[in-house]
């Protein structure tokens, strides 16, 4: 039987005679999505044993798959066992790719993947050519597994004296997982109380740090992993992870040293930690603001600048071709230097006596451009609905359209229309930039045969 649903879900997804990846990649999250959402409307995904409204269920499958995090019920409280290992598949699925899971079946059936099948799965994984992308996702696999496996254990070892020996077996996988895949979601509401996500482990380092880790490797990305594993060593990697590293690391430091000054007198943030804790706690808000959405401090007592700087590292996000969300690391890096070679009046930008390709700088520009629309857009509509605070409502629709999960509190009492709206964002903010990427993909420029004259025009 097992099979037989490999063989047709290979036949249908990309063996069709008109295949289309973007029409997989968004039809899958899609089809998932709805698969997920109907599971959790059954009485049994409850604790109370009774049917969720379908909008709700909705909302946080749509979360689930995008690898959000925003949730309008508590994991914990509100979920049964059954609903919670729904949310924990939908995770999973949406954090590797269901092209992913396709290509592991065809994998254990020794079945041969064919070109179809590897455009889709470059274009699951943000990448610019199909080569070795099939040792890639063996090794992405691997590595996963490993990873949430190592996570698992290092986490289970710290909730089992708190929930015993079962319960503190699935949180440790469920968190190890929500973690990694960059979700955000989490099972600790029925301690510490409803949307409390980690706060009540403020204070241990074990769980921080492992969860910082986890968010950190799963945001890096799985070309990034392959480049590192294989070279080794400094010198061998290639100017894209090397990009990717100096970024990531530079927004970590960076962002850790601006929450510590601006919180740290604030009574309700990090101004009552003992000098560690207050270290720790601002290293992790800047690495859970990866699009990760685990909340120790409680974002709605944040200083209004630091909610703004947090706005900006959501949009930044990880890397290409990882469980993250947002702009992505290098994306951001190729504006910047964009940016440089148009203050200095170069000709061609550059990245270490290499130029970067005029097509890449165009996509990334493209890529920001519709990011930065869609996200005014949202605020505004939302704000106009609600009738909020600006901050509070730009803060929430960055957390969505960039996959975060990160809250100020106020997702719960939006209307339904602003929460369709934040569905729609955490569609578009997941699946919409691997439409780009497969867009950037498979597109090839070619001559109009037809040049017009130029002309002048006053720029500033």
């Amino acid at each position: 039987m097992s099979k037989r649903i490999a063989f047709w879900l290979r036949d249908m997804l990309v063996r069709g005679k008109r295949f289309n990846a973007t029409r997989l990649v968004a039809g899958s999250f899609a089809a998932i999505i709805l698969l997920g959402a109907l599971l959790l409307t059954l009485p049994v995904s409850s604790n109370s044993g009774q049917a969720t409204d379908f909008l709700t269920c909705l909302f946080t499958a749509t979360s689930a798959t995008c690898v959000t995090g925003l949730i309008l019920v508590d994991t914990a409280v509100h979920w049964s066992l059954f609903g919670q290992v729904v949310i924990l598949v939908m995770i999973q699925l949406g954090g590797l790719g269901f092209m992913t899971v396709v290509t592991l079946f065809s994998m254990l059936l020794r079945r041969r993947i064919g070109l179809s099948e590897r455009l889709a799965m470059a274009s699951t994984f943000n990448l610019n050519d199909m080569s070795g992308v099939v040792r890639m996702v063996r090794h992405a696999l691997i590595g996963t597994v490993t990873m949430e496996g190592v996570g698992a254990v290092l986490l289970s070892a710290r909730f089992i004296p708190d929930f015993g020996v079962l319960r503190g077996l699935w949180m440790g996988v469920f968190h190890s997982v929500s973690a990694f895949c960059n979700a955000g979601f989490d099972l600790l509401g029925e301690r510490y109380g409803a949307f409390s996500s980690v706060s009540g482990y403020r204070d241990d380092p074990v769980v921080l740090l492992v969860l910082a880790a986890l968010i950190i490797i799963g945001g890096l990305g799985f070309f990034v992993w392959e480049d590192i594993w294989k070279n080794r060593n400094w010198k061998g990697l290639s100017l894209y992870t090397k990009m990717v590293l100096l970024i990531t690391a530079g927004l970590l430091v960076a962002g850790a040293v601006f929450f510590l000054v601006m919180e740290y007198g604030q009574a309700d943030t990090l101004g009552n930690m003992p000098l560690w804790q207050k270290g720790l706690n601002a290293f992790f808000q800047s690495a859970t603001l990866r699009t990760a959405g685990f909340d120790a401090l409680g974002q709605g007592n944040l200083e209004d600048v630091s909610l703004s700087m947090s706005i900006l590292l959501m949009m930044v996000g990880g890397s290409s071709g990882s469980t993250a969300g947002g702009l992505k690391t290098v994306t951001v890096g190729v504006l910047l230097l964009a940016l440089r070679a148009g203050l200095t009046g170069r000709e061609q930008v550059t990245f270490r006596a290499r130029s970067i390709p005029f097509d890449r700088v165009l996509n990334a520009m493209t890529l920001t451009v519709v990011f930065i629309f869609l996200f005014l857009t949202g605020v505004m509509v939302i704000s106009t609905v609600e009738q909020m605070e600006f901050l509070s409502v730009a803060f929430e629709v960055a957390s969505a359209m960039n996959t975060v999960g990160l809250t100020t509190g106020i997702t719960p009492a939006l209307t339904p229309i602003s929460q369709g709206i934040l569905i729609l964002l955490m569609y578009l903010g997941r699946v919409g930039v691997m439409s780009f990427s497969i867009a950037f993909l498979t597109a090839r420029r070619r001559a109009t045969g037809v040049y017009y004259p130029s002309f002048d025009l006053m720029i500033g």
